[in-house]
């Protein structure tokens, strides 16, 4: 069954190695150190990958726009320039023209730091085929706090005009790594809504899982939780975690009402520990098996790829 990721890490892993001449060099198509090479999206039959432009806080502020440009041209020349059979999706709809044999490639933006206060910069990440945009990471920025900022904040006034130019591109804002505060007003903002690599807090007690009420509200709104593989959001025994574990949580959406607005945000490339049996992207199967014996198969379709297609943003005519 093909799948849908909405959350990986691979641009991160590839800057690091590109930068720092001491490490040998990550090819993107069969690097065992890379969770999503091609390779291994083949294997585990994804044909939608996502890959989120992320900058790690220690980068100087006059710095970050300039990795960020650097994870972009990576996209370019290690993932779709190296790999013909990746294409870049830059609106939605070019997922459905996707031949037999291609991968989609989605660019998103984990956090605002990139941009600063720069709108223009925005538009520059729109215009490269950004698609969705998360506004922070954990930590606190010029648009809004993050779930490891003790203020706990919400939006400032530009994080709000952020949304709602998200709106405005048909581009989701993710609220994965917010505060409790910035989701609630990402909730009156946003048309496109989507919790890309979210469990469930009521499972497992982690800031950046998700309360009953936040996520009872995402399905009000039609929005998208894609549930995240990282040990830690799963269970609170961190160091035994199967998928068995992960579906409680798909479990636990569905009795909220959200059977037909999950998928899967892996943060492969992101996290160094693993569920037995999810280890990379190439077990993909081995959790659609699973998840075999307890649901439909139209039901596993939608987790997959289906529920995504049906909540993409769509352009009126």
């Amino acid at each position: 069954m093909k799948i849908i990721d909405a959350h990986c890490d691979a641009l991160y892993k590839l800057q690091l190695a590109n930068r720092n001449k001491k490490l040998q060099q990550l090819d993107y198509n069969h690097s065992p150190k890379l969770d999503t090479n091609l390779e291994r999206l083949k294997t585990g039959k994804v044909f939608v990958q996502f890959y989120a432009i992320f900058i790690y806080p220690d980068v100087s502020s006059d710095e970050i726009w300039k990795y960020a440009l650097e994870q972009i041209e990576l996209f370019h020349t290690e993932i779709l320039g190296k790999n013909p059979e990746m294409k870049q999706i830059k609106k939605w709809e070019d997922i459905d023209h996707l031949q037999t044999g291609e991968i989609g490639a989605v660019l998103t933006l984990e956090g605002a730091d990139a941009f600063g206060n720069d709108v223009n910069k925005l538009r520059r990440l729109y215009q490269e085929g950004v698609l969705s945009i998360g506004l922070t990471w954990n930590h606190a920025n010029l648009c809004a706090d993050g779930v490891g900022e003790p203020r706990g904040g919400g939006l400032t006034m530009l994080g709000k005009e952020v949304v709602i130019l998200n709106n405005e591109h048909h581009v989701f804002t993710d609220v994965s790594h917010l505060s409790v505060k910035g989701f609630w007003e990402v909730m009156e903002l946003a048309d496109y809504p989507i919790a890309s690599h979210s469990n469930v807090r009521e499972l497992c007690d982690h800031p950046r899982n998700l309360y009953d009420d936040q996520i009872k509200k995402m399905f009000e709104k039609d929005g998208l939780i894609h549930v995240v593989f990282n040990p830690p959001f799963v269970r609170a025994d961190r160091d035994d975690v199967k998928i068995p574990h992960l579906i409680e949580h798909i479990d636990y959406l569905c009795s909220l009402g959200g059977v037909k607005n999950i998928g899967f945000g892996s943060d492969f490339d992101g996290i160094d520990q693993f569920i037995h049996g999810l280890e990379d992207a190439s077990k993909y199967q081995q959790l659609i098996t699973e998840l075999l014996k307890y649901y439909s198969e139209e039901e596993v379709r939608g987790f997959s790829y289906q529920n995504f297609l049906d909540h993409r943003p769509t352009r009126l005519p």
